[in-house]
């Protein structure tokens, strides 16, 4: 059977979410490898193991850590070059995209960024994709090379599938541009406990209606009951209400979480094209006419002041 190239992105071995997701979705074209680099391969192994990788080929480098992209694009067209996969999957991240250009291009392979669903084909992999602001969906495939596709992030449910996971060194050769760019400092973030926001099986997101940043603490209380993230609209954002790294939309980012929950948003154009492909929305809207009714599999007519207060002491007692 084919082999599959993962790319592995972790925290110090920690894997994300989103591979155990291209793990579940590679099995479908053949055998998945998973390639880690930088430190915890070990620790990530078993889990990698447990998701389907039949391989993890392992590099570590301090190159990986002081610059970037390039020392990974090197290791990760030396996988490729020795494994002659049928596909290499990457998560459709920022530095995921800019990782699979490159490398499609030292290939010399066609490349699919923003997949939101993989199947197998007679002539490759037959890739699905949401485009135009999720108006249209499209499948594609690539005709010439190794198919390098970025996958977003919820566009599969993790299964198990436990596999043999043999840890193998791969030897890494790293070119003149792989320090080209280096990394002088790092900032750590500040976390908040809630899930990354691209990442996150629910979101709940906060527009203009909010009215104010002291009142986003109800939009955060109801993600927490719910153990989601937080998102706002552009126009919250903009009025310094709550961060620009959390906004949901055409210029912010694009989440796809199994719940979405939008409170004070009327639903233009630009937020819909960040969040159109969610499996099921859900408006919170003292407007009956906003456009955003128009997408939602379930619409709240009423004051997100009175409904959101609601809702959350409702999920809390639930939940015990």
């Amino acid at each position: 059977m084919a082999e599959v190239l993962v790319y592995v992105d972790h925290v110090d071995g920690a894997v994300r979410k989103p591979t155990l997701e291209l793990l579940t979705l590679a099995r479908r074209l053949g055998e998945p490898v998973a390639v880690h680099l930088g430190p915890g391969a070990g620790t990530a192994a078993a889990v990698l193991a447990e998701h389907g990788a039949t391989r993890v080929l392992a590099a570590d480098a301090p190159e990986f850590a002081e610059y970037l992209v390039v020392p990974k694009v090197d290791a990760l067209e030396a996988a490729a070059r020795a494994v002659s996969p049928a596909a290499v999957l990457v998560p459709s991240s920022a530095e995921g995209k800019e990782i699979a250009a490159r490398l499609a291009l030292r290939l010399e392979s066609g490349l699919i960024t923003d997949a939101v669903d993989l199947e197998p084909g007679d002539q490759g992999p037959v890739v699905t994709q949401s485009v135009f602001a999720a108006a249209f969906t499209t499948a594609s495939r690539v005709t010439h090379g190794v198919p390098v596709i970025t996958v977003k992030p919820n566009s599969a449910a993790p299964e198990a599938a436990p596999a043999a996971g043999t840890v193998e060194e791969l030897a890494v050769s790293f070119g003149p541009l792989a320090t080209g760019t280096k990394v002088v400092s790092r900032s750590p973030r500040e976390s908040t406990g809630r899930p990354e926001l691209t990442e996150a099986a629910i979101v709940v997101s906060g527009g203009r209606g909010v009215n104010g940043a002291e009142n986003f603490a109800l939009i955060e209380a109801l993600a927490d009951s719910l153990g989601a993230a937080v998102g706002a609209s552009r126009a919250a954002v903009d009025a310094g209400w709550y961060p620009h790294s959390h906004q949901v939309g055409q210029t912010g980012k694009t989440v796809s979480p199994q719940l979405y929950i939008a409170a004070g948003i009327s639903g233009a154009i630009q937020h819909r094209a960040g969040m159109q492909t969610s499996k099921t929305i859900v408006a919170i809207n003292k407007d009956a006419e906003a456009p955003i009714f128009e997408l939602v599999d379930y619409g709240v007519v009423g004051d997100l002041f009175d409904v959101v207060p609601a809702l959350t002491d409702e999920v809390r007692a639930r939940k015990g």
